[in-house]
């Protein structure tokens, strides 16, 4: 028990060394053993995946749901069949105006855009974008630019 107190002991005291020092890397080598892996940085790429949420549309009709936006009166920003932050802003726009209550215009396509667009699309609101909506929004922009 004794030596057990003073190995922790000695591993904080290192470790305190080593911030004292101004190293990470002494720091951190008294705690290599016990640290769990570390997980893979996000990269820029998956960001942008991220940032863009078609809800189920292809190019062609994400660009369909832009030029609506546009045809309307709500900017979407460019019509390159990407439903990024612009594209959703000007939807929630929109579906405030029309009185389908989107919430806070921020672009982010949460339960209340998505109970908007349900009721925009004459649907059930329930803020998940499963299978019927998808359907419906689908449906709804199968005409052109």
């Amino acid at each position: 028990m004794r030596s057990n107190v003073l190995t922790r002991t000695a591993i904080s005291l290192t470790a305190v060394v080593g911030l004292a020092a101004g190293t990470v890397a002494a720091a951190g080598t008294s705690f290599a053993a016990s640290q769990p892996a570390a997980k893979t940085a996000v990269s820029a790429q998956d960001v942008s995946i991220l940032a863009v949420n078609n809800l189920g549309l292809n190019t062609a009709r994400a660009k369909n749901w832009q030029c609506f936006l546009r045809d309307t009166g709500y900017n979407p920003g460019s019509i390159d069949g990407q439903l990024g932050t612009s594209s959703w802003k000007a939807a929630q726009r929109l579906f405030n105006d029309w009185g389908y209550n989107a919430g806070t215009v921020d672009g982010n396509v949460g339960p209340n855009t998505i109970k908007a667009l349900q009721r925009f699309l004459g649907l059930t609101p329930d803020g998940i974008a499963g299978p019927n909506t998808k359907a419906a929004f689908w449906n709804f922009n199968s005409d052109g630019c």
